[in-house]
């Protein structure tokens, strides 16, 4: 009977436990979602907050996905993503940065560039093994990294150096436990980008201590007054890179969750490993939409991008002209304006924003603590929107002067 009563549980329990790991109680909740849960229940505001184009997908790339549900594909395909979308993404690399990439080993289609984060930190990250990562920088980045077991290493950035980080502050901080250097650039929050000339001390410093480097580039096609560096493209880095891109800044499709990672086979492989096993593939219509952006979709981008040029110089300008020092953000769809003048922190000069004005944006602290002190901006939005809302923030800061 004691026996059988260990069996069914029935004797001493262990001591309690709490139901969730401690490494997912150790992350903190993203500090741009705090804004827009409040945001859903609030009518009248509005939003320089989410990091989404207000453009909807064009709509040849919406009809291709159409046509291949009618064609029958609601089917899985393979763990690395349908053949011909790889390489065309191999194809596209190819022409712009003039990189090679085998397209049945050495890509991978992703759920996302987010996914394609997790995905390589899971799959080279041993536990304790550092991350150095630029910041401020895109909320996802620690977390990533936390829940493959690693050390996040933040690098602080600074206004002074138009938010790019630099070489010699990321090898002040390399260790024997560095294993990867984190960019994301054009950056989110910031709009920074990085020019060629920075890229290559940052390629230095991988290579003396034997890193990888992660380089986020889902805004590489969001560029103003000049051209981005892919930064698999310097010499001898493409096989330290696992390089990320992806289609829904660029080509408007947010909702389709369609990206990309491109690696050396085996890096590949380790992700493909993981990805199988958590969401086996992106979804095959989706992916098909993909492949028709790429094909066809340069002039809707061109087109996008130009627009959100014009809105760009609108929002830094206003900005300025209301009493918020702002840097010139070179890429992305973000200004970060510096609001250290009113003496409130980022979190509490947002949150009054929201409520007494109705417009949304996200403090920079949520980007780490290097953000503190900024304010994200997303100029994502129509003009008309753009112009009242920097109206509502000028209000608020002839309030709020010292």
């Amino acid at each position: 009977m004691q026996q059988l009563a260990r069996w069914l549980g029935l004797g001493a329990r262990p001591p309690r436990r709490a139901l969730v790991s401690r490494r997912v109680q150790g992350i903190p909740p993203s500090g741009i979602r705090k804004f827009f849960d409040l945001l859903s229940t609030m009518e009248g505001v509005i939003s320089l907050g989410v990091g989404e184009p207000d453009f909807t997908t064009p709509w040849h790339i919406s009809e291709a996905a159409i046509a291949a549900l009618g064609q029958g594909y609601t089917m899985y395909t393979s763990n690395y993503g349908l053949l011909e979308l790889r390489q065309e993404v191999a194809r596209y690399l190819k022409e712009r940065y003039g990189l090679a990439y085998d397209p049945k080993t050495e890509i991978l289609i992703t759920t996302g560039v987010s996914e394609g984060i997790d995905l390589a930190m899971r799959a080279i990250l041993d536990p304790g093994d550092e991350v150095m990562c630029p910041e401020p920088s895109y909320v996802s980045y620690m977390p990533c990294v936390a829940l493959a077991g690693g050390v996040f290493v933040p690098i602080p950035t600074r206004e002074e150096d138009d938010f790019r980080v630099r070489a010699s502050a990321l090898q002040a901080r390399a260790t024997a436990r560095t294993r990867a250097i984190m960019m994301g650039y054009p950056n989110n929050p910031t709009g920074a980008v990085m020019g060629r000339g920075d890229l290559f001390g940052v390629a230095e410093v991988a290579a003396r201590h034997s890193l990888l480097v992660v380089s986020d580039e889902i805004y590489e096609r969001l560029v103003y007054d000049e051209k981005h560096t892919c930064f698999a493209s310097l010499p001898g880095m493409q096989e330290r890179t696992i390089l990320l891109g992806g289609f829904s800044k660029s080509y408007a499709m947010t909702g389709w969750r369609v990206g990309y990672a491109c690696a050396r086979a085996e890096i590949i492989e380790a992700m493909m490993k993981v990805h199988q096993y958590t969401m086996l593939c992106a979804p095959v219509m989706a992916q098909m939409a993909a492949l028709e952006a790429l094909r066809t979709g340069d002039k809707d981008v061109e087109e996008m991008r130009a627009d959100y040029d014009r809105r760009r110089r609108v929002m830094v300008a206003g900005l300025r002209e209301i009493g918020l020092p702002c840097f010139e953000p070179r890429g992305a769809f973000y200004a970060f304006p510096s609001i250290k003048g009113t003496g409130l922190t980022s979190a509490e000069f947002a949150e009054k924003l929201l409520f007494e004005e109705k417009v949304a944006a996200v403090p920079g602290s949520a980007f780490g603590e290097s953000g503190e002190g900024y304010l994200r901006c997303c100029y994502a939005t129509s003009l008309g929107e753009i112009e009242e809302a920097l109206a509502r923030m000028g209000r608020f800061l002839r309030r709020h002067k010292q």
